[in-house]
């Protein structure tokens, strides 16, 4: 077996993992004890990453060739690369040479290594010659880079992972920590139990899992950030808890901003914000009184259309407070995507140059020319995410370059993104998996290799860049993404500017000499730069991971700046931003009562491409839903499971609904990652839907242009779609995924649809064992037609000579299953349960816990058939690595004595539940509370 030393693809945390493999196969995946991101530890995620690069997956939604459509509107078909890429440089310079070179976009991903995302932006600026070139970190963190770069003076946060243990005091705003960085969330977890005395703030719309470790809760109504941290504010001054000596000799412009906070009273920020006035004094106190106050912050404050201002806000409290240049203090932007920050070091925006360089700056511009040997750099803005697509779909932009990205599911308003990618003259999507919903777009359609199979560098949050190694070759006809962008470049140069040819001049045969020459070109770039990496070189990468900034001469890379209180702006001081509150871009009003909140679920990423392969992964929330608070159901007499539809100014989609104590009043919560591959559905008027963001809105901060993803104003009303449809089956792991992309082309056929994958719960070291099924769920006004049915039941295997039906089509009733024998028992395989899904919670259990199934007989058969004996369904999965359940965590808790430690213990010895990874703990003692209450 070997083992290869790599990172994992998912959060900013950029956690080390070895990767076992075994020929062309990877085997398996464990943390790397040595990796100071994680030590070891990985999350849910992480620990099943193996699971997502098994054959099956590769033979089913992994792309593998090139594709091509010879006509607009055609079927995709496999050709050659060269077909591939002559066909994208031809296109790409007639549409240049004819209406500029500002007439194409490229639109690439945080998930990049930092070389592919030097090479893009080579690509653009350098031979291209446009600055439309943006990314999906435009999403993410852009709003947490006009906030370092306005007050501090440059994007780097200047913070570490280590200032965890040091901190008196964390204050977590705007994240679900616990879900969204697990292995960070362990270090907190642990750092309190060393130190009880640790005081944990955490301020978010929802009571989340990252709640449960707070010693105070703020539960701020959706965007009042900034009316929160200008009321702590006005707090501190008026109790004299500020630095003042820090704030003389370090910062400028505090004056201005005094003079605003003056009006942000406590009784003010109470009945905005929604927060006791005691918890407001309390929050100030903890924070400025505190020996090292650690804010740690995300997506909550970043994805708004005031992200900039409340980044800012944020910031004002450290440098007002002194909080800032010491161990265990600072404002700490936690990044959301991989390499979301080396994206950022090599100017991968649209409004960056490399090495953290402005484009404004002409200096900077002069600067980045010389070192690519081109005349100039363009000077004019490039457009940003929601701007290119908004370009494209008005006809300004006539071609588009995909990388690595899903703008189909992840961007906001839907309608316009996709309305977008079909007025565009020709699209090239670049993407290792052929599933995405943003496939389906492409003109042409470029394999990419992926995780476990790249070389090259990351960037986490703590500013730490790490080797990624490829355990297994490249399979099937996939390239690197740095290689198709550069033999891309060689076919545009001629065509454009042959004199720019020797610009990707990189030997496309030998991967690890051109990734290190791409990154020795980026590394002199930074030279001295905020970033400077002069001093790290791929050989001391392959020693340890290393931080930046490490100039020329340096031993180490530096754990947290502006220690001595100088700053990178012209006068060395920070700069206080003087901003005032401004609410979220669509208020909550009568026609809309309901604010949409958006964020992750624990085991699944970003728009489930990777994770949604991976059936185990979905045990914890299993399908789509919306969550409500149970009063706001009640009163509009919802029930767990009903359909609801949920409708902003952009669109409207059909969604369960679920009842949440996390969510307040008012309030409406669901995961990011449901898109159109996974949730669809048509309207009365035949439009098709897609998924969440076919209700979010594209307003965006002005500052840093990233769009409030956060929050939308909406209405919850009752879905009234009286037929209904269910069908469940195993499946073999490669037939599972490929009878799932059949079935997400007759999701629109009906007003509401969901197919997901499952499979059978075994523990982790058992997941080769496990049985791989796929659910297909559906409601209409009327019953769908034979022939949809006929096809559904051909795709889950239901239409065998071994399979038993009953039908009564006057009253569009529907029930086939399918029995097959397993020793000496008989059980499921499959069924359909069409017009009638009132027995659904017995029969799915019988199949998805293998249960024997003879003796029920013809009541499988039976519209509303009762099973004549209790069939109890296992209940909710909380731990994914030992399959444990919520009953027989209770169960066991309802046995165990002691206080909250012990039981929680006793809990871990008996069942092993959060004992790997440890992603369930906050679950665990969550339950471990309440049942200790109820037991009380």
């Amino acid at each position: 077996m070997k083992q290869t030393r790599s990172t994992c693809p998912y959060c900013g945390v950029g956690c080390g993992v070895i990767i076992q493999s075994q020929g062309d196969t990877i085997t398996g995946v464990r943390g790397d004890t040595t990796h100071p991101a994680n030590f070891g530890r990985l999350c849910t995620k992480g620990s099943t990453l193996h699971l997502t690069a098994s054959p099956a997956i590769a033979k089913s939604v992994r792309l593998l060739a090139p594709q091509r459509r010879s006509v607009r509107g055609g079927v995709l078909e496999n050709c050659t690369w060269e077909l591939a890429l002559q066909t994208a440089a031809t296109r790409f310079a007639a549409l240049v040479q004819q209406h500029g070179a500002n007439a194409v976009g490229f639109y690439v991903s945080g998930q990049l290594l930092t070389e592919d995302y030097y090479v893009f932006n080579k690509l653009a600026k350098g031979l291209v010659g446009t600055n439309n070139i943006d990314t999906n970190s435009r999403l993410c963190m852009s709003s947490a880079v006009a906030g370092y770069k306005k007050t501090l003076g440059a994007d780097a946060p200047p913070a570490c992972y280590e200032d965890v243990d040091h901190a008196a005091t964390i204050f977590m705003v705007g994240s679900n920590t616990a879900w969204a960085h697990p292995v960070l969330f362990r270090r907190i977890e642990d750092a309190k139990m060393r130190n009880p005395a640790l005081k944990i703030i955490f301020c978010d719309p929802r009571k989340t899992d990252t709640a449960e470790i707070a010693d105070l809760y703020l539960p701020v109504q959706p965007g009042t950030d900034v009316m929160l941290f200008n009321g702590l504010l006005h707090i501190m001054l008026w109790e004299n808890w500020i630095d003042t000596a820090y704030i003389a000799q370090h910062t400028e412009d505090f004056e201005a901003l005094k003079k605003t906070v003056r009006d942000y009273t406590v009784e003010k920020v109470s009945a905005v914000c929604g927060i006791a006035k005691e918890d407001l004094f309390l929050a100030a106190q903890w924070f400025s009184q505190s020996k090292a106050t650690l804010s740690l912050y995300c997506q909550g404050l970043n994805q708004s259309s005031s992200g900039t201002d409340k980044n800012m806000a944020l910031i004002n409290l450290h440098l007002a407070t002194g909080q800032i240049g010491k161990p265990g203090a600072g404002p700490f932007s936690l990044t959301g995507q991989p390499n979301a920050m080396g994206g950022r070091e090599v100017g991968g925006l649209a409004n960056l140059l490399s090495a953290h360089r402005d484009l404004s700056n002409p200096m900077h511009r002069e600067e980045v020319a010389a070192l690519w040997g081109v005349d100039s750099v363009p000077e004019s803005p490039g457009k940003t995410a929601v701007e290119m697509f908004q370009a494209a779909a008005d006809g300004e932009i006539k071609a588009l370059w995909i990388a690595c990205t899903n703008p189909a599911q992840s961007m906001p308003d839907q309608a316009l993104v996709r309305a977008a990618l079909k007025k565009a003259e020709f699209v090239v999507v670049q993407e290792a998996y052929g599933s995405t919903a943003t496939a389906a777009f492409a003109d042409v359609l470029l394999p990419a290799t992926t995780w476990g199979e790249k070389t090259g560098t990351v960037t986490n949050s703590e500013r730490r860049i790490s080797r990624v190694r490829a355990a297994v070759a490249a399979p099937g006809q996939t390239r690197h993404d740095w290689a198709i962008a550069c033999d891309f470049a060689q076919r545009l140069a001629p065509l454009l500017h042959p004199e720019r040819a020797p610009l990707f001049s990189y030997p496309l045969e030998d991967a690890e000499t051109a990734v290190e020459m791409i990154w020795n070109e980026h590394r002199e770039s930074t030279r001295g730069r905020d970033l400077d990496i002069t001093g790290l070189s791929y050989a001391l990468l392959e020693e340890a991971p290393r931080q930046w900034p490490m100039p020329e001469g340096a031993v180490q890379g530096k754990a947290r700046l502006y220690e001595d209180g100088r700053f990178p702006t012209e006068t060395g001081r920070a700069h206080f931003a003087n901003v005032s509150f401004r609410p979220v871009a669509e208020p909550r009003e009568s026609r809309f009562p309901f604010s949409l909140i958006t964020g992750r679920l624990r085991d699944q990423w970003h728009c489930m491409s990777r994770t949604g392969t991976v059936g185990r992964l979905f045990a914890h929330v299993a399908e789509p839903c919306i969550q409500m608070h149970p009063q706001d159901m009640d009163r509009r007499s919802l029930h767990a499971g009903d359909l609801v539809q949920v409708t902003s100014k952009r669109g409207s989609i059909v969604v369960p609904v679920q009842a949440s104590q996390e969510v307040a009043l008012t309030q409406a919560f669901m995961a990011m990652h449901w898109g159109s591959e996974y949730l669809s559905g048509c309207s009365t008027t035949g439009e098709a839907l897609a998924g969440v963001n076919a209700l979010t809105t594209s307003a965006f901060c002005p500052d840093s242009k990233q769009p409030e993803l956060k929050h939308a104003a909406v209405k919850i009303e009752k879905a009234t779609l009286p037929w209904s449809l269910l069908a469940v089956a195993w499946l073999g792991e490669s037939e599972a995924l490929k009878v799932w992309l059949e079935l997400r082309a007759l999701m629109p056929v009906f007003s509401f649809a969901t197919c997901v994958p499952f499979s059978n719960q075994v523990s982790l070291e058992n997941a080769n064992d496990a049985r791989h099924g796929l659910l297909f769920r559906a409601a209409a006004y009327e019953a769908a037609s034979e022939e949809v049915l006929n096809k559904i039941e051909a795709l889950m295997g239901l239409q065998l000579a071994d399979a038993m039906r009953f039908q009564d089509r006057s009253k569009g009733i529907r029930r086939t299953v399918r029995l097959v024998q397993a020793g000496d028992a008989a059980q499921l395989q499959g069924f359909l349960l069409a017009g009638d899904v009132s027995s659904e919670a017995w029969i799915k259990t019988l199949l998805q816990q293998q249960l024997p199934a003879q003796t029920y007989g013809r009541l499988l058969l039976v519209p509303g058939g009762q099973a004549p004996v209790a069939v109890e369904a296992a209940g909710k999965q909380i731990c994914t690595c030992f399959n444990v359940t919520q009953d027989a965590i209770e169960s066991q808790l309802s046995a165990c004595a002691g206080d909250e430690k012990q039981r929680l213990q006793s809990l871990q010895t008996a069942l092993k539940c959060g004992s790997n990874c440890g992603s369930c703990l906050p679950e665990l003692k969550r339950l471990v509370r309440q049942t200790q209450h109820l037991s009380a």
